[in-house]
């Protein structure tokens, strides 16, 4: 079963709830993504780059590198009252609006 925005920010909440410490600050929370996202290059230089991993080197997944900056956007976005749902619909606006004729689009009418 696929899971909205909505449902994923109220498992992490859930999940983060149980703990005292509660989230993070906004900037550990940044810090932590840029550290992910760093995770996320890496990965994807070993994979389609020119930098093959060490044999020491543990192994992780572009998917499961994905999966922790999603959990750590969904922590930023509900640290700050955030509802991705509603930003995800503003961002949409704004590519279908500003970029509506910025890329050569597919031709779906059958000749």
């Amino acid at each position: 079963m696929k899971k909205s925005l909505f449902e994923l920010q109220q498992e992490v909440d859930d999940y983060i709830a149980q703990f005292k410490e509660g989230y993070f600050s906004p900037l550990s929370l940044l810090a932590r993504m840029s550290e992910e996202v760093g995770e996320l290059a890496r990965e994807v230089n070993h994979q389609f780059g020119e930098k093959p991993k060490k044999s020491t080197e543990e192994d992780n997944s572009i998917e499961l590198e994905l999966g922790d900056i999603l959990f750590i956007t969904i922590c930023f976005a509900n640290s700050l009252g955030i509802d991705l749902t509603e930003a995800h619909d503003k961002v949409m606006h704004k590519f279908q609006t500003r970029d509506a004729n910025r890329w050569t689009k597919i031709d779906t009418e059958l000749e």
